[in-house]
């Protein structure tokens, strides 16, 4: 019976040691992990105030480099020139001047590309082409930007680099030049029906064309100078065109009207087109848009070269 006694009491000591050794081990794991974290926090703590402003640089640089990317605006300060193409035929945003004797491009356009150059301090280089071709210009990255009263739209975004909008205040919508005549006839959709009306390729006119008068017929044109001659001549029926624009032309072209029905659009400012991938430019771009915007200087650009465009006829124009 003792020795019974005897090992049942052993047993207790036994278990009552293994009991004492297994909660002081996790004690003391628990302690060390939490020293561990201590001192992990601590150390933490000390580059985060040693170093910082360091890695916040480093971080910011990182971040930089995946926003901003593209080497036109390197090559752009290092050579000292900004190509700028056009299609010079949009009055009173770019259109032509040879009162002179010589070409010289003119309207608001032309003028926020100059701002432009000389807040980079550089010289702006003008290349006037097609309204199609100034598009392939920029994606082919043949040319730093296009600025020809370019809209907003889906395609452009998903193809090229597009600015902060500018020409916030002008919204004469989208309208249709046609025969004085026929005016109170194109008053619906459906009365376009048929009809040939002609749009510049790749155009926000050419986009609600299609959209809007699906069952009318579209006329490629270079220029909008080409394509009112062609109104005015009766080779096509309509020309699609924005609103100021259009108005200067009816101005000069007694024959000619815009229909009563216009457009569905609401204008959401003009943009500068950009290579794909060239964000860095398009950044200093912007900078210098927010300060014409602040300074109201586009509505004064606009208003001037309205006034000059009217003086030299749409001749300019063609």
């Amino acid at each position: 019976m003792k020795k019974i006694l005897t090992a049942m009491l052993s047993g207790l000591v036994a278990i009552s040691v293994l009991a004492s050794c297994s909660g002081s081990g996790s004690g003391s794991s628990t302690t060390s992990s939490s020293d561990s974290s201590a001192e992990t926090s601590t150390s933490t703590s000390a580059s985060a105030e040693t170093g910082s402003s360091e890695e916040g640089s480093s971080e910011d640089s990182s971040e930089s480099t995946e926003e901003l990317g593209g080497d036109k605006l390197d090559e752009i300060k290092e050579s000292g020139v900004i190509t700028l193409v056009t299609s010079p035929d949009f009055a009173p945003l770019e259109f032509e001047d040879i009162s002179s004797g010589e070409t010289v491009y003119a309207g608001s356009d032309i003028e926020l590309a100059k701002y432009i150059a000389d807040y980079l301090g550089v010289e702006l280089e003008i290349q006037a082409m097609d309204f199609q071709a100034c598009q392939a210009a920029i994606s082919t990255g043949q040319a730093d930007m296009m600025i020809s009263g370019c809209a907003w739209t889906e395609e452009r975004e998903r193809a090229m680099e597009l600015s902060d909008p500018y020409n916030l205040s002008s919204d004469d919508g989208q309208l249709v030049i046609v025969p004085l005549d026929m005016v109170s006839t194109y008053n619906s959709p459906e009365s376009f029906a048929g009809k040939t009306i002609a749009c510049q390729n790749g155009s926000l006119q050419y986009n609600l064309t299609t959209s809007q008068l699906p069952d009318a017929e579209i006329k490629i044109v270079g220029s909008l100078g080409d394509g009112v001659l062609m109104v005015d001549n009766g080779k096509v029926d309509a020309m699609a065109c924005s609103g100021d624009t259009a108005k200067m032309y009816v101005e000069n072209y007694p024959d000619l009207g815009i229909a009563e029905w216009q457009f569905d659009y609401t204008s959401e400012g003009n943009v500068v087109l950009c290579t794909k991938g060239e964000t860095a430019l398009v950044a200093e771009i912007n900078k210098a848009i927010a300060e014409v915007t602040e300074q109201g200087l586009y509505d004064t650009w606009r208003e001037e070269a309205t006034e000059l465009a009217k003086s030299l006829g749409l001749e300019t124009n063609d």
